[in-house]
């Protein structure tokens, strides 16, 4: 009897420091051939995706390939209690200029269990007309630890330019992957564009994102998700969909991540790795999991 009750203290134990799922998206700012030479940044990259059991990375400009590879055989190295896959879109961009989503994640947590890229559309009457300079690349994970067992990831790099047009459609693309996957439990995020001159008060009003109250928005329009002193936007964005998902968010948890600031970069230092922070949110762990496979 002893014996069980000191194997359920050690459990709860277990549970206490048990961490949550950590999401992130990072803008990691142009990463290529260049960014994955230099050990100073690459140090520091690793440093990030390692506090994360799952990151969307954007702005990726690797057209052989051999950067993310680079950044997944160093991820691999630096944090061998984890074991990382990773999983990118095709190259993306209307004309020569070429950017790829990938999603990065600790595969002894995380299964794929689909993934979508969502396609170019074509032009079909006056209003119909192709949005996305990049068009979202999704994925569908499992996720045995936490509570939600089963989320869709919508990631999208908006363009600028056209940011408040393109983060309406990301409704008509919510949309589409609700018909199809069946599932409430969605996660739109990735530098949006979503602040600063690239916005308008009166724009809002019209995106769908924002009007319909299902859609929550973690990272709120005051934080600041750059890496200048001299700008405050809220660029970057973590919004979830769902009853469940929304439930299962760790209170406070959805922030920038600034690492500048806990790395103890200059400004310069730190925009060798990115102009942007990542942001990040935590799921709540399942407790009963994580007791079970503790005892």
């Amino acid at each position: 009897m002893r014996t069980i009750v000191l194997l359920f203290v050690v459990g709860l134990c277990a549970l206490n420091v048990a961490s949550s799922l950590k999401i992130c998206a990072f803008n990691v700012q142009s990463f290529g051939e260049s960014k994955a030479s230099n050990k100073k940044v690459m140090g520091i990259l690793l440093k990030i995706l390692s506090r994360c059991d799952l990151c969307l990375i954007q702005e990726v400009r690797d057209a052989k390939g051999e950067a993310i590879q680079t950044l997944m055989k160093e991820l691999n190295r630096f944090d061998k209690s984890n074991s990382y896959s990773h999983l990118e879109s095709k190259r993306l961009g209307r004309k020569t200029y070429k950017e790829q989503y990938v999603y990065i994640y600790r595969n002894n947590v995380l299964k794929v269990k689909e993934h979508y890229q969502y396609p170019k559309q074509e032009a079909d009457g006056i209003n119909d007309t192709d949005v996305f300079s990049r068009e979202p690349f999704i994925v569908r994970f499992h996720s045995p630890t936490t509570l939600v067992k089963d989320f869709v990831l919508i990631g999208q790099h908006t363009c600028p330019r056209n940011a408040m047009k393109e983060i309406d459609q990301l409704y008509t693309v919510f949309k589409g992957i609700h018909k199809m996957w069946k599932t409430d439990n969605v996660m739109i995020l990735g530098d949006l564009n979503a602040g600063c001159s690239y916005v308008t008060i009166k724009g809002w009003r019209a995106v769908r994102l924002r009007s319909d109250p299902n859609f929550h928005w973690l990272i709120g329009d005051k934080q600041d998700t750059t890496v200048r002193e001299k700008t405050h936007c809220a660029y970057d964005r973590i919004i979830v969909h769902g009853r469940e998902m929304n439930s299962c968010i760790v209170p406070g948890s959805a922030q920038p991540f600034n690492f500048k600031e806990t790395f103890h970069l200059t400004e310069e230092e730190a925009l060798e790795v990115s102009d942007h922070f990542p942001v990040e949110v935590d799921l709540k762990p399942n407790h009963r999991y994580l007791l079970r496979n503790e005892l």
